[in-house]
């Protein structure tokens, strides 16, 4: 038993090794050696690190009613406000509220719910889509019947026409604090049909291998074989889909923001943040409306440059 164990931990690899083997690998040379990935990389994590430390970073809360100041309002860059003599390095905008401060915060908001809606179109998706490729026949059909119909419509409209069946059922008095909750679900549900297509595809393949058909002759069931034996050799497409779709999502999310049926204004993202500032573009605040939206074009390609490396990365036809 002695020399079992010993054999058995001198065939373990290390943390060390494991690291060199991923620092080899060809995902990591292809990062290595391109430098738009690499760029996009950094500017994910300093905008993904700035919106977590919000609290933190910004130099005040603000949403907080408390500290804001209307004598600071409209107050240009770089300038000191007329109340507080605090120098707003964004501007403010018509509540005195410090840009920089906002846009810290919205992103907070707007990545918590791209990332959530991504969630939930990757369960809902994968799941239905493992199903529809290893079952076949009429479950096969009638999911991919109703996927063909919801891909025939933008996913904006889906996500409108579900929000506003939702505001109906949710009583009024709760439609502010399920507000978010919505808006996820109904992205993640406007968004789902890309990964089942996409997975059935890959599980239609992997289901007449070997080691599937073994599978079947130990007598696993076919729930114990989808997820364990189909579903990791199916996530790679998946990975690449929900690292574009994220990008997607937010810009979504700002879309129904902007339209005034998505996050409440008492806890703006960039595109409520958006919606106020184009409402004073033509009167001379144009940084009310500029920065927000530079930062949610930042974000967005920063995270869409980086599903496209990973997309050509992950390419065996590209190596």
């Amino acid at each position: 038993m002695a020399l079992a164990d010993d054999i058995k931990a001198q065939a373990a690899p290390t943390l060390g090794q494991r690291l060199a083997r991923a620092w080899d690998s060809d995902i990591a040379w292809s990062f290595r050696h391109s430098p738009v990935a690499i760029v996009a990389a950094a500017m994910t994590v300093v905008l993904l690190t700035a919106s977590l430390c919000a609290n933190f970073i910004a130099p005040q809360d603000a949403f907080d009613p408390a500290v804001l100041n209307l004598l600071d309002a409209y107050t240009r860059p770089g300038e000191a406000g007329m109340g507080s003599n605090t120098v707003f390095m964004l501007g403010s905008d018509n509540q005195g509220r410090d840009l920089f401060s906002a846009i810290l915060y919205g992103s907070r908001v707007s990545l918590f719910v791209g990332f959530s809606s991504v969630a939930v179109s990757v369960v809902m998706g994968v799941g239905l889509g493992l199903v529809s490729g290893y079952l076949g026949g009429r479950t096969d059909a009638f999911i991919m019947r109703v996927a063909d119909i919801q891909l025939s419509f933008p996913a904006i409209l889906i996500a409108l026409l579900f929000f506003g069946v939702a505001r109906g059922v949710i009583p009024p008095a709760h439609h502010e604090q399920m507000a978010i909750w919505v808006l996820i679900v109904a992205i993640g549900l406007s968004n789902w049909a890309q990964y089942a297509r996409t997975v059935r595809g890959s599980t239609m393949v992997e289901r007449n291998k070997e080691y599937v058909q073994a599978s079947r002759v130990m007598g696993r069931s076919p729930f114990f074989i989808m997820l364990r034996h189909v579903l990791p050799n199916v996530t790679g497409p998946v990975l690449v889909i929900a690292t574009i779709n994220l990008a997607l999502a937010i810009i979504e999310e700002a879309t129904l923001s902007f339209l005034g049926v998505g996050v409440p204004a008492t806890q703006p993202s960039l595109g409520t943040l958006i919606r106020f500032g184009q409402q004073y573009l033509f009167s001379g605040e144009w940084w009310i409306l500029l920065f927000p939206a530079l930062a949610l074009v930042l974000l967005a390609l920063s995270i869409n440059l980086l599903g496209d490396w990973l997309r050509d990365a992950l390419n065996p036809k590209l190596r």
